[in-house]
Parts: structure tokens; C-alpha cells; sequence
């Protein structure tokens, strides 16, 4: 085949899911938006409600419809984006729990489907989505008197265990929600591995499940190798690729690979990163371009036929590390041309 091979070990999904469940008392669900952080919510969600998930989150309601249609009625999937306009067909249909994040969203709700399960989203300093404090004191014992099934804020910082929002972030909760009966929620991956005082009623791990930062302790889930449609003989002085970018200072071999931006390889990746052969470092060479990639391959003891540049070499955040990224951004530009490939689970 002339296109990648993106392998994802389910096995090693459902491990990680059990570490973080196991730091914790309360119940751990998992983030599977954007189609499984690219790997696939259909076959990540089936994993882990294998494992033993029992509530799901996802991005927006589109993304819930589909998770459902996959995982069927005996899971709760609930949607961060909230109570949209133009949902409501959708939210009820699917059986979806939307996260509320406005007073226009909770009226919304009430009134499409009054006896329909939501939670609410606070904001707690972020300012990204969430009723700030004086909006939820102006409609919380409404909101509580109905089918609420969660409250929840997102940290800002927690990756960083020592920034002062983590604890600034976690008082503000407090604030807003000491008291009530409805079940609460703040930790993400990384709260997690903030501590116990983090983990209120559910946590809901993401990137930590596919083999991301912050959790060091994480299996690789995602492996990617990218065949080689040509190796040539390049002489000393000679260059490689758009804008000569790449000169040979030595006479080289180069292979050429099939993967590029187009498929998630971040033209950021152009000269500096490296791709593996049995444990071998081998150097990107010249710039990544929309479907190749060419390397040196002159140090090896054989042509390849295929070189890896994601897996237990090369972890997400490795590579987003050579790029000037993060590995969320690494493992959800994962293109649709890779030829996709699951094992365990």
C-alpha cells in the first residue's frame, strides 16, 4: 500500500484508563471528542466501555450522535458544547446530556425538554465556556430543582502542578458549589494527577488515555509507519525537496515517504525530526511537503521498505516536542488517509 499505517492498541488505551481510575475514589469517565483524539471514537468508545466507562464526553452534539450510534443506550454521553440552537431534535433523539453553559442555553433547554438530563459548565477563571458566579447565583436552585445530572468546571493550568490557577481555580468551585447535592466534576487528565482534592464525584481523563502529557506513566496507543515509495542516490552538494532546503554534505541515500501535512505531519516537523527503523534514528530531511516526506537512510544496514514516526521510539509528545506543539495537536491532525489498523480492546 502506498499510504501510512496508523496502528492504535486498544489493550494499551484500557491500561491507561485503569491507571488514572486507579489514582482516584470516583468515578472516571472518558473525553473522546474529536473522533477519539483521532483514533476513532467508535472503536476508543467500545474499548472503554469494555473496560468499564459508563459516562462519555464529547465536543458538540453531532459528535455525541455518532458516539451513540456506535456504543448504543447504556452509556451517558454528554456534550460540552451545551444546548445549541438547532440541537434540540438531536439532544433528545440521541439521548445526549448537554453541558450547559449560558442562561440562554439553560432556557432553551427547559423549555424544548423540560424533563430531558443536563449539566451545567461554570467557569471558574478560564473564560473559555461556563456561567460565571453571578449568572449561575441568579438561576442555580432552578437549574438543581431539574434533572441536573452534573455540575463541572475545566482547569486552565493543570498541566503545570505548581501555577497558583490550579488552587485558585479549585477555591472558585468551592465557592459556587459547596452545598449542593448534584454530583460535581473539575479534574480532567490532569487534574487527576493534581490529587485527591481535584477529583469531586467523576473525573474525565482525555489525552492521558492516548498516551499523552501530563501522564508520564502512559502506554503508547498510537503507532504510525509510513512506507517508502523510492530510495536514491544523492551525491555530496546536491539537494533535497521545495526551496533546496536540505544539502547533502556526504554522498547519501534518501528515501521518500508517503505522508505529509496533508496527513497530520506538521510542516513545522521540516528538518527536525527523526523517524525509526528497528530502534534507529533516522533524520527528516529538507521540508515536510503536502504528501512526502524524504530521509537520510545512508546510516542504516539496509533500504527500508517502511519507517516509523509515531510509537515507542517516538511518543506523541516527542514529536509534538519537535514541532513546537503539543501532543493533542499531533494526534488530532492525524489524516483519513492512513490505512487504519486496531488491535486488543
Amino acid at each position: 500500500m502506498s499510504t501510512g499505517f496508523l496502528s492504535v492498541d486498544l489493550d494499551a488505551l484500557a491500561t491507561n484508563w485503569r491507571a488514572l481510575d486507579a489514582m482516584t475514589d470516583v468515578e472516571t469517565c472518558a473525553v473522546v471528542k474529536a473522533d477519539g483524539y483521532g483514533l476513532g471514537a467508535g472503536k476508543v468508545g467500545r474499548a472503554l466501555a469494555k473496560a468499564g466507562v459508563k459516562r462519555f464526553f464529547v465536543a458538540v452534539a453531532e459528535e455525541g450522535a455518532e458516539l451513540r450510534q456506535a456504543l448504543g443506550p447504556n452509556v451517558e454521553i454528554c456534550v460540552f458544547a451545551g444546548h445549541m440552537r438547532g440541537d434540540t431534535d438531536m439532544i433528545g433523539d440521541m439521548m445526549l446530556t448537554p453541558m450547559v453553559n449560558t442562561v440562554g442555553q439553560l432556557t432553551r433547554h427547559l423549555e424544548a425538554l423540560p424533563e430531558h438530563p443536563f449539566g451545567v459548565q461554570l467557569d471558574t477563571g478560564m473564560n473559555r465556556l461556563g456561567l460565571e458566579i453571578g449568572e449561575w447565583a441568579s438561576v442555580a436552585e432552578i437549574a438543581l430543582a431539574q434533572n441536573c445530572r452534573l455540575v463541572m468546571s475545566h482547569l486552565a493550568c493543570a498541566g503545570d502542578p505548581d501555577h497558583p490557577m490550579n488552587r485558585q481555580q479549585l477555591d472558585q468551585f468551592h465557592l459556587m458549589t459547596d452545598g449542593i447535592s448534584v454530583p460535581r466534576s473539575l479534574a480532567a487528565t490532569g487534574g487527576i494527577l493534581l490529587g485527591p482534592e481535584y477529583h469531586f464525584d467523576l473525573t474525565r481523563p482525555g489525552v492521558g488515555l492516548y498516551g499523552g502529557m501530563p501522564f508520564a506513566d502512559a502506554q503508547p496507543v498510537a503507532y504510525l509507519d509510513l512506507p517508502v515509495i523510492q530510495v536514491r542516490d544523492v551525491e555530496e552538494g546536491e539537494t533535497v525537496g521545495y526551496a533546496n532546503a536540505w544539502t547533502a554534505k556526504r554522498p547519501s541515500k534518501i528515501a521518500t515517504l508517503s505522508g505529509g501535512y496533508a496527513d497530520g505531519l506538521l510542516r513545522a516537523l521540516s528538518g527536525g525530526a527523526n523517524l525509526y527503523h528497528g530502534g534507529q534514528a533516522v533524520p527528516l530531511v529538507g521540508r515536510v511537503s503536502m504528501d512526502l516526506i524524504t530521509a537520510d537512510v545512508t546510516d542504516l544496514p539496509e533500504l527500508p521498505g517502511v519507517l516509523s514516526i509515531l510509537g515507542s521510539d517516538q511518543t506523541v509528545d516527542a514529536l509534538a516536542a519537535r514541532a513546537g506543539t503539543i501532543g493533542y495537536e499531533i494526534l488530532t491532525s492525524l489524516g483519513p488517509r492512513y490505512a487504519r489498523r486496531y488491535a486488543g480492546g
